[in-house]
């Protein structure tokens, strides 16, 4: 039986009797994996060096497992606590908006897929959404990092240089319409053509907002260094349009989506 050994953060976590837990965690090398942790709410000695600080969601640790080829679920036999993220629960928008990273991730990543650079960018979201709500360019720009690379990794990506529904390259205009169903954007007139995300698509996006993703498709870290408050609102509006881009695709709304779709531009 494969025994594994990597860093993890957890996205799900459940009860499964009184001294128990069933967990679905994003591991650095394996993907995503699911599991039973036998044991890891009792407090015997040997149970709290097993499980060292406990398994809480949205927390970061380095796990012991065995994965076996019959069983859907791993069993988990060790967690050593790295990063609790205590400002998760001092403050309810990093809070809401860490949930919404976690909800997306289980709802893209198949078990043992894995995906390092989506892990690695969690990470640096659940870090980022420490700064302050009256510094919150960073917040926003880590969620719609993570945002992207979910996305470019599960193959995605949505065309940004030629018209998803024609082919040709994209004129300068002011306006374009995104198109969930053609995975881009389109100069065209659209019937049905919406501003509000609400609905089923397509949308009326700034052309702001396709230079900012353009630009975080060429260097994306260089969107990092945006403190202005109107960066911040570019932000947010790019961040709902990745939202309702993955609801599309998923054709579904996650309880975790009018967090980013409900934020208020700042």
């Amino acid at each position: 039986m494969p025994r594994i050994k990597d860093l993890a953060i957890c996205l799900r976590l459940l009860d499964w009797s009184e001294t128990s837990q069933i967990v679905a965690l994003l591991t650095h090398d394996h993907g995503k994996v699911r599991g039973v942790a036998k044991g890891s709410k009792r407090l015997t000695p040997s149970s709290v060096a097993r499980y060292s600080g406990g398994i809480e969601l949205l927390t970061r640790g380095e796990i012991v497992g065995i994965v076996r080829p019959t069983s859907d679920l791993a069993t988990l036999v060790e967690w050593d606590l790295q990063e609790p993220y205590h400002h998760l629960r001092g403050d309810l928008d990093a809070q809401r908006l860490a949930f919404y990273a976690a909800d997306l991730a289980n709802a893209f990543l198949a078990d043992h897929d894995p995906h390092p650079r989506v892990f690695d960018c969690l990470s640096d979201l659940l870090a980022a959404l420490a700064q302050p709500t009256a510094q919150p360019a960073a917040r926003d720009a880590a969620l719609l990092l993570y945002q992207w690379r979910l996305l470019e990794d599960c193959g995605y990506r949505p065309e940004l240089s030629r018209d998803a529904r024609t082919g040709d390259d994209l004129p300068d205009r002011a306006s374009y319409s995104f198109a969930p169903g053609a995975g881009g954007f389109t100069a065209q007139d659209v019937v049905g053509e919406s501003s509000d995300h609400r609905g089923p698509g397509p949308w009326r996006v700034r052309r702001e907002t396709l230079d900012l993703l353009r630009r975080l498709a060429a260097d994306p870290r260089s969107i990092m260094d945006d403190n202005a408050p109107a960066a911040a609102a570019l932000h947010r509006r790019a961040n709902r349009l990745l939202c309702v881009y993955a609801r599309a695709i998923l054709d579904r709304e996650l309880p975790t989506m009018p967090f980013v779709l409900d934020r208020a531009e700042g």
